[in-house]
């Protein structure tokens, strides 16, 4: 186990660096900003409070990470109004990058199909970084991404051009 200041100034650093991406998945779960910057700052806090718990045995990050996305599913959860497909650009400067109709397809995906495609593309983290979050085996986060992808093809195919 690590020294105590070493994972407060790691957790600390982690939160500077990676808020954003951190606040665009959770924004993407929650598909409210206001709920988003509350799961991330939740899901930080809890890290915080139970840093000592964190054995070293994954990377903070990926223990941080599912923190915060237990979090932005509680945020969910706890306030259901919002209807499926109404998933927000992920910020200003992503609309143009982000087409609405990927954004629709993406929340139409199963919610595992679309953490994993969250934590892939939206968060930038690799595939044993996922399964650590999700609490799945690597190979469940290949077979998840992989549905989400044919999924995805599938439904971009009959789009009429």
């Amino acid at each position: 186990m690590r020294a105590n200041t070493e994972t407060v100034e790691e957790l600390e650093a982690l939160y500077r660096a990676r808020y954003r991406h951190f606040l665009r998945v959770a924004r993407l779960i929650t598909r409210n900003e206001e709920r988003a910057h509350d799961a991330v700052q939740e899901g930080f806090a809890a890290s915080f409070r139970a840093r000592r718990t964190h054995r070293g045995e994954g990377p903070l990050e990926a223990w941080v990470w599912r923190a915060v996305v237990n979090a932005a599913k509680k945020q969910k959860r706890h306030n259901p109004g919002i209807a499926l497909g109404a998933m927000p650009a992920s910020s200003a400067e992503d609309s143009g990058a982000d087409d609405e109709r990927v954004r629709a397809w993406i929340a139409s995906l199963p919610e595992q199909q679309r953490l994993a495609v969250f934590l892939r593309y939206y968060a930038d983290l690799d595939y044993r970084a996922i399964a650590t979050i999700l609490d799945v085996a690597v190979g469940t986060v290949s077979a998840t991404l992989n549905a989400a992808h044919q999924r995805l093809r599938s439904e971009m195919q009959e789009v009429p051009r």
